[in-house]
């Protein structure tokens, strides 16, 4: 194996177990680069008590002090940008670009939590003669963060450095597709010098995602990941009496106008909906086409014929899942879909394995309003278009969509993407931009069922989910005797 075995990182180190392992293929070659433990709620155990026992030092510096490390874990990221984005590559599939794009945004996440010392100083106000008023942010305690496949390095920076930089320690669950790369996270928050106990790993599966949601010391859990699992560690999570952010998926709409910038909307689309090979909550997914869009479209598949997998398009995460977007290509196309570009005949890159899970961009027209485009998410490098005739047919298709993640108008008039973006339900949206990703201090967050629980996960949301507000009202009797040398 390329890789030495995945283990826990417990109280501060790789630990061993002996639990059933699951074996970790690269989707560039599918062969197995490691092997990944399947925890148990023994192990959960282990971790949580680990973290219960930091918390009350971790807790108890400045907000100060515990922002020096994630500085200094700042720069160390910095310096070993290449090495984290090719364990990425390795393990996830994505491109050396996609990979470093995704390390650089891992860093503006923690430059954030750099920066909360500065935003949760609290409130103070004089209510009446005497009396005084006071805020503060205190943290909850041990938490748990669950994370999904497709952005081993940024997703974990949702959460990890806003967690401790705000008094909490965290058990966090990698995806056991790629556990790789959060295993280097831990490494460099121990040379930051973090306290052991403070960051904890438990590998696995379903199991200890149940065991995550149950466990009655765990305050609060945020997931990332599919909408149906989402719903199932929201509802398990609330019913234990956590408190539960879950992030799930999307089939993210873009309202292209005649009008729009031909080069600009084409170029937008085809890097939205082929990025990480289409395997983002934020990828463009369906051309809502208002009127006549064809020459938008046409260039759209001129951009989208220069992907070539293997070269500037990666695989797909498992050969399970590129199974069942090509059987979604088949659907569309049995049901009289026309596919304008077919990644089921896509050539691979010369110099690329034969054995990875690649699959070309494939980009399907609903010409015909009697075949009817299916709600689900695809999440593959599959865009879908279908033709309204305005405005107000546009809003409502998208309305219409069980998900809310992200909407964009591609327009050259103020009026259309005003109202498009105040018309559309979604958390993120925008004008000629084909991914609405708010940069810091900006939270991330959909809606509808690409959301489930309140507030958001990044940014100052974040706060807001990882900490309780203490609110302090003192009074005092005036002591009149004193003067400034008492």
């Amino acid at each position: 194996m390329k890789y030495a075995e995945v283990k826990n990182f417990i109280n501060g180190k790789f630990i061993d177990t002996n639990n059933r392992k699951m074996d970790v293929c690269s989707p560039l070659t599918g062969q197995v680069i490691s092997t990944v433990p399947l925890s148990t709620s023994n192990d959960l155990n282990m971790a949580v008590e680990a973290a219960w026992n930091a918390f009350p030092n971790w807790a108890g510096l400045t907000s100060k002090k515990r922002s020096e490390v994630l500085y200094r874990y700042r720069s160390i990221v910095e310096k070993n940008k290449k090495t984290i984005a090719s364990l990425i590559h390795d393990e996830n599939g994505k491109t050396m670009n996609e990979a470093i794009a995704e390390v650089e945004k891992s860093i503006e996440l923690t430059e954030f939590a750099c920066s909360i010392p500065q935003i949760t100083a609290g409130e103070i106000l004089k209510v009446s003669d005497g009396v005084v008023c006071q805020t503060n942010y205190v943290p909850l305690g041990v938490v748990a963060s669950i994370c999904p496949f497709n952005f081993p390095h940024m997703v974990p920076h949702w959460t990890i450095p806003n967690i401790i930089a705000l008094g909490n320690c965290v058990v966090l669950k990698s995806s056991e597709q790629v556990p790789l790369t959060v295993c280097k996270i831990a490494e460099m928050f121990k040379e930051a010098g973090l306290p052991d106990g403070v960051l904890n790993i438990v590998n696995g599966d379903k199991e200890i995602v149940e065991a995550i949601c149950d466990h009655p010391k765990i305050k609060a859990v945020s997931f990332v990941g599919s909408t149906e699992v989402a719903k199932i560690v929201y509802r398990r999570s609330t019913y234990n009496l956590k408190r539960c952010l879950a992030l799930g998926g999307a089939k993210n709409h873009l309202l292209v106008f005649p009008d729009a910038n031909l080069e600009m909307t084409a170029a937008d689309i085809c890097a939205s909906f082929s990025g990480t090979a289409g395997q983002r909550c934020m990828a463009a997914s369906v051309m809502v086409a208002v009127g006549d869009v064809s020459h938008i479209i046409d260039k759209l598949c001129n951009e989208t014929r220069k992907l070539i997998p293997g070269l500037n398009l990666g695989p797909i995460i498992s050969l399970e899942s590129r199974e069942k977007i090509i059987k979604y290509i088949d659907e569309a196309e049995q049901r009289g879909a026309k596919i304008l570009i077919d990644g089921r005949k896509t050539r691979i890159d010369d110099n690329c394995d034969k054995n990875g899970y690649y699959l070309g961009p494939t980009i399907i027209d609903y010409t015909d309003p009697e075949i009817k485009m299916p709600q689900g998410e695809v999440f593959g490098p599959v865009f879908e278009i279908v033709h309204v005739d305005n405005m107000n047919e546009a809003i409502k298709l998208e309305n219409d969509s069980p998900y809310g993640n992200a909407a964009s108008a591609f327009t050259q008039k103020g009026g259309i993407a005003t109202e498009v973006t105040q018309g559309v339900s979604a958390g993120m949206t925008g004008v000629n931009i084909g991914v609405p990703v708010p940069r810091e201090p900006f939270s991330f967050g959909g809606w509808n069922d690409s959301k489930f629980g309140a507030g958001d996960l990044t940014g100052k949301g974040g706060i807001d989910f990882w900490t309780q507000l203490k609110k302090i009202t003192t009074k005092w009797e005036k002591q009149e005797t004193t003067n400034w040398m008492s």
